[in-house]
């Protein structure tokens, strides 16, 4: 998860980055608020983790290795394709967390459970002004 996370927030960044266009400071602005959402949640995500006897990340190598999310690269990508591809990426982040949800339900791990349902409902109002957005342009 915590891979993912990582992986998203530097997507944001890099399209905040890199937005061009008529609508260049809405989309900038958008991204960056973002982009700060995601990274708060980097922290939580490693703390629980250590908290219930686990390890998490050490390096930038071991994001990649891990990640489901999947690089953008590319040297210019329209607005459009930006917000299309971020939107996706944060159902599939959702999709993730409802996931690791039911595993933190079937251990009876209340903590992360109920950190998780803030992470869904942050990504569900992401992925809804992302689609809006998206949608009419």
């Amino acid at each position: 998860m915590l891979a993912d996370v990582f992986t998203l927030y530097l997507k944001a960044k890099n399209f905040h980055w890199h937005m061009s266009g008529p609508h260049f400071r809405d989309y900038h602005l958008l991204l960056d608020e973002h982009a700060e959402q995601i990274f708060a949640m980097t922290d939580d995500i490693a703390e629980r983790a250590r908290k219930i006897g686990g390890t998490t990340i050490h390096s930038i190598g071991e994001i990649v290795r891990h990640q489901r999310l999947k690089d953008n690269d590319e040297e210019s990508v329209p607005p459009k394709a930006m917000l299309s591809e971020l939107c996706a990426d944060n159902q599939h982040l959702t999709e993730a967390l409802r996931s690791t949800h039911r595993i933190c339900e079937k251990h009876d791990d209340v903590a992360t459970t109920s950190l998780i349902e803030t992470w869904i409902d942050e990504a569900e109002r992401r992925t809804w002004f992302l689609s809006e957005t998206v949608r009419h342009l």
